[in-house]
């Protein structure tokens, strides 16, 4: 049967992110209809805000009627978590996944938050407040994947949480320039002034070297983050483990190479081939393996905490 809710968000994943899309094609055919329900509703709603489609494109006018549409996706997202089928793909989308897997309603709640920040720009004086942005909008999703994958426990929700803040912290810093131009700064204070850099503009390249010095401090964060994640692998089911271990590897290429690359790595975007995914894919196979041999014994000890 032609499912058009589904057939809508596969479109939504294959054409926004091709990272997460060579991921989700390891889960099992149920596991993966979620995932992808629930990343097209995160798309739609993260488009929305930005003025984008399917994360391109962004509109010179987007800051323009940012929290009418907030109140909107609020309105719309209320109405799919009271149990509302509505004829939008995409919130039936989220409606059946939320339904399906018991998902509380201020998961989907908090990512709004997270939006919230960016209509009312937040500035980011630490490292703690860009962590607590990193939650809202990413940490938070990996939440509601894992319980998508059938996740109950706390301990296992938390490294998902990780993964998710590892996810944001590596695309805060590969995308720091396209930020600036948006008039966006994710890069907390603190870390900015360790690195000398007091104001920072997308068009001084003088100050690339210390402002690409500055995100890879944040890179080196996110490995923390990465390594929480890698322990939780071994309660994922099989299947669900490859396919996050999978997107584990992609995220983590894209800072290897904002590392290797240098100021010159923002010259365009980076990102990772579809040989290299595929090689990848089965490095991944091989982290599922080894902790289901060897649990992973990674504390968690001074990371970002859930509310």
């Amino acid at each position: 049967m032609n499912d058009a809710v589904i057939a809508n968000s596969e479109t939504a994943i294959a054409e926004g992110s091709q990272s997460f899309a060579a991921a989700a094609r390891l889960f099992d055919q149920r596991t993966r209809q979620d995932a992808v329900m629930l990343y097209a509703w995160c798309r739609h709603c993260d488009d929305i805000i930005d003025g984008q489609v399917l994360g391109n494109a962004q509109k010179d006018d987007f800051r323009s009627g940012q929290q009418q549409r907030l109140d909107l996706l609020r309105m719309q997202t209320a109405a799919a978590l009271g149990g509302e089928q509505v004829d939008d793909p995409v919130f039936e989308a989220l409606r059946r996944v939320v339904e399906r897997h018991r998902i509380p309603s201020r998961h989907p709640e908090e990512l709004l938050d997270g939006f919230e920040m960016d209509v009312r720009n937040r500035s980011y004086a630490s490292i703690s407040d860009t962590l607590d942005y990193c939650y809202h909008v990413a940490g938070v999703v990996g939440v509601m994947m894992a319980m998508i994958m059938g996740v109950r426990d706390a301990e296992t929700l938390d490294r998902a949480c990780d993964l998710g803040i590892a996810f944001q912290l590596t695309n805060i810093a590969r995308d720091v320039v396209d930020d600036l131009h948006a008039g966006r700064l994710y890069l907390p204070a603190d870390v900015l002034a360790r690195h000398g850099v007091v104001n920072p503009d997308p068009e001084d390249m003088a100050q690339r070297p210390a402002l690409h010095s500055a995100a890879l401090e944040l890179l080196e964060l996110a490995e923390a983050y990465y390594a929480s994640a890698y322990a939780g692998l071994a309660f994922l089911p099989p299947r669900s483990a490859w396919a996050i271990a999978a997107a584990r590897r992609v995220y983590r290429a894209i800072g290897d190479k904002l590392r290797s690359g240098g100021p010159a790595a923002w010259n365009r975007r980076v990102s990772t081939s579809k040989a290299e995914k595929s090689a990848l894919l089965a490095l991944a196979l091989g982290d599922v393996a080894r902790t289901r041999l060897v649990k992973p014994a990674v504390q968690r000890t001074g990371l970002w905490q859930r509310p």
